[in-house]
C-alpha cells in the first residue's frame, strides 16, 4: 500500500529519495543483500552499495554476513516520535484501563498523510488475534474500514476526507467493506449523530470494533479509541452496551486530559 512520493518534483531530492525506497525495500524484505535489492529496486548494485554504506554509517543500517538490516535507530526515533505524541501521553493510561475492563483489545489511532496510524494497543485477557495486532502496530492503514478510522474521517473536514479518497480509493478487505463513496459518506454522518462508529467485520470476517473520536476543545479530531472482539461476544447485548459506555467514556476522558494540560500550559505564571 505505499504512497511513494512524486520523485520527478524539482524540489525533491532524488537521492535522499532513493535512500528512502532502500529503507522501505529492507523493511519489506526483511532485510536483503545489496544484489536483492538492486534487483528489488531495478537499480545498479554500486548506486545500492553506496546507499547502504550512508544508511550504514549514520547507524540506521547493520550488516549481518552478506545481509544488511533495519538498525534500532528506527525504534529509538519511533520512541521519541511517540513519547511527544501528546494524544499518546494523555491517552496511554486510559486505554490499559479499557483493555482491563473489556477484557479485549483496546487500540489508540491517529491520522496522518491521510491514513491510520496505531499508537498504541493494549491486549486483554480475552483478547484474540495477538499477531495480526502486532503487526498493525508497523504499518499504516486505510480509514474507511476499521471502527478507530471511521471515528477520524467523521470529524475531518469533508474536504480533507474527499482528498483521502481521491488519494487511496476504498480497499475493499472483506464483504462488508464500504467501498461506494455515497454509502460512506452517509455512515460517517451516523457516527458523527450518534458519537460512535462500529466496525461491523469490514476488516476481518468475525471481528467487530466499536471506535469513539478524541477531540480537542476546538473541535479538532486528534484521533479515536476502540475495541474489537470476536462478533459473538460482541453482539451479546449487555456486552456490547458495557463496551460502547467504556469505549465513549475513555474517548472522553482523554479529551479532557488533554484539556486540562493544554489549559495548564497557558496558565499564568504569578511565582
Amino acid at each position: 500500500m505505499a504512497d511513494r512520493t512524486n520523485s520527478d518534483s524539482p524540489r525533491l531530492l532524488k537521492t535522499v529519495s532513493r535512500a528512502f525506497d532502500v529503507v522501505r525495500a529492507l523493511e519489506d524484505l526483511d532485510g536483503a543483500g545489496v544484489t536483492e535489492l538492486a534487483d528489488e529496486l531495478e537499480m545498479s548494485k554500486s548506486a545500492v552499495y553506496n546507499h547502504l554504506m550512508t544508511l550504514r554509517d549514520n547507524k540506521f543500517v547493520v550488516k549481518e554476513g552478506n545481509t544488511y538490516s533495519l538498525s534500532l535507530q528506527f525504534l529509538l526515533l519511533g520512541e521519541y516520535v511517540r513519547n511527544h505524541n501528546q494524544l499518546y501521553r494523555e491517552g496511554k493510561s486510559v486505554l490499559e484501563g479499557l483493555a482491563e475492563t473489556t477484557g479485549e483489545y483496546a487500540h489508540l489511532s491517529t491520522e496522518q498523510h491521510g491514513l491510520g496510524v496505531n499508537l498504541y494497543k493494549v491486549r486483554g485477557e480475552k483478547a484474540v488475534g495477538s499477531d495480526y495486532q502486532t503487526s498493525k502496530l508497523q504499518k499504516p492503514d486505510y480509514l474507511h474500514f476499521s471502527a478507530t478510522g471511521k471515528s477520524i474521517l467523521a470529524h475531518l473536514p469533508e474536504e480533507r476526507v474527499e482528498e483521502i479518497i481521491d488519494r487511496y480509493g476504498l480497499v475493499r478487505k472483506t464483504a462488508n467493506t464500504i467501498t461506494d463513496r455515497d454509502a460512506l459518506v452517509a455512515e460517517l454522518e451516523t457516527i458523527r449523530d450518534r458519537g460512535y462508529a462500529y466496525n461491523d467485520e469490514e476488516e476481518i470476517e468475525g471481528l467487530q470494533a466499536i471506535g469513539a473520536p478524541v477531540l480537542n476543545r476546538h473541535g479538532k479530531v486528534l484521533g479515536s479509541v476502540s475495541v474489537s472482539g470476536p462478533r459473538r461476544r460482541m453482539e451479546e447485548t449487555e456486552y456490547h452496551e458495557m463496551v460502547v459506555d467504556e469505549v465513549t467514556n475513555a474517548a472522553n476522558v482523554i479529551e479532557v486530559n488533554i484539556n486540562m494540560a493544554e489549559s495548564e500550559s497557558e496558565s499564568p505564571d504569578f511565582f
